[in-house]
C-alpha cells in the first residue's frame, strides 16, 4: 500500500550533505484555510505563524543556512485596511514572542524590502530583535516585507543609473554580478529551492532575478498546514532532482 507523506518520514532520509543553502518560501493560504473552519482572515494569519515555526526551526535542525519567508508584499498594502491593521499588529505580537525561540534555536534575523513603509511600531520591534539577534551562527531567517521583487530591480536600475552618471562606473563593467551586488539580498546566496502553499503556481513577485536557476515546489496545503516533514519532502525531492543549469546530463556526471 502506497504511505501518505504523514507517514513517512522524509528527514531521515535527507543527505545533510547536499542540502540547499538558501531556501524561499511563498506562504500562501492563511485566509482561504481561516474560511474552511468558518473563520475571519486575520484567523489564518494567526495560525500561520505556527507554520513559520516550523519552517525556521526545521531549517535550523539540519543546518540549512538561509531561509527566506515572503511575508507581506507591497500589493498587500492594497488589502482592507482592517485586515492590515490586524497584521501588522500581528507581526509585533510575534516578532517579540519569538525572539527567545530564535536565541534557542541559534537563529539570526533579517529583513528585506521598504521597510520604511511598516508603522514605527513594526520596524522598533524589528529592529530590536534583528539586533538582539545579531551574534546568532546558525540559519539566517530573513523576513520579506513590504518586499515587490519589480520595485527592488527598479531601485537596484536606479542605484546603478545614478553610478554610471557620477562616473563611478562604466557601462560596459554591468554584469550580473554587479546587478546581484545591488539587490536586497546581495549578502544572501541565491536561492535553489523556492516553496509556494495553497497549490497555487505562481510566483507573485518574489525574488524574481534571484530565483532564476531554482528549483521551483508548489504544495497543495494552505500554510498553516504546513509541517517540518512537508519541508524535509520539498528538500527530500530537491536533492532527488538533476540540477542541469543549461548543461546536459552527461555533463553533469562527467
Amino acid at each position: 500500500m502506497e504511505q501518505t507523506i504523514e507517514q513517512i518520514s522524509y528527514k531521515e532520509l535527507l543527505a545533510l550533505d547536499h542540502l540547499p543553502q538558501h531556501i524561499a518560501i511563498i506562504m500562501d493560504g492563511n485566509g482561504r484555510w481561516a474560511k474552511t473552519q468558518g473563520k475571519h482572515r486575520i484567523f489564518g494569519h494567526k495560525n500561520g505563524v505556527k507554520a513559520v515555526r516550523e519552517a525556521s526551526e526545521g531549517c535550523a535542525e539540519i543546518g540549512v543556512k538561509h531561509l527566506t519567508l515572503y511575508a507581506f508584499s507591497t500589493e498587500n498594502w492594497n488589502r482592507p485596511q482592517m485586515e492590515v491593521s490586524a497584521l501588522m499588529e500581528l507581526l509585533i505580537m510575534t516578532i517579540g514572542k519569538e525572539v527567545k525561540t530564535l536565541q534557542k534555536n541559534n537563529i539570526k534575523l533579517n529583513a528585506i524590502g521598504h521597510i520604511s513603509l511598516l508603522p514605527d511600531s513594526c520596524q522598533k520591534a524589528l529592529k530590536k530583535a534583528i539586533n538582539e539577534t545579531s551574534n546568532n551562527t546558525g540559519l539566517t531567517l530573513t523576513l520579506a516585507l513590504s518586499y515587490s521583487s519589480r520595485v527592488e530591480i527598479t531601485d537596484m536600475v536606479r542605484t546603478i543609473a545614478q553610478k554610471v552618471k557620477n562616473g563611478q562606473l562604466e557601462p560596459s563593467e554591468i554584469t550580473p554580478d554587479i546587478i546581484g551586488n545591488h539587490l536586497y539580498t546581495h549578502n544572501i546566496p541565491d536561492p535553489e529551492l523556492l516553496i509556494r502553499t495553497s497549490g497555487e503556481m505562481r510566483i507573485s513577485n518574489f525574488l524574481l532575478w534571484q530565483i532564476a536557476y531554482a528549483e521551483l515546489c508548489f504544495i497543495e496545503k494552505y500554510w498553516p498546514d504546513f509541517t517540518k516533514n512537508d519541508l524535509f519532502k520539498a528538500i527530500y525531492d530537491f536533492q532527488n532532482t538533476e540540477r542541469r543549469f543549461g548543461m546536459t546530463s552527461e555533463q553533469i556526471t562527467n
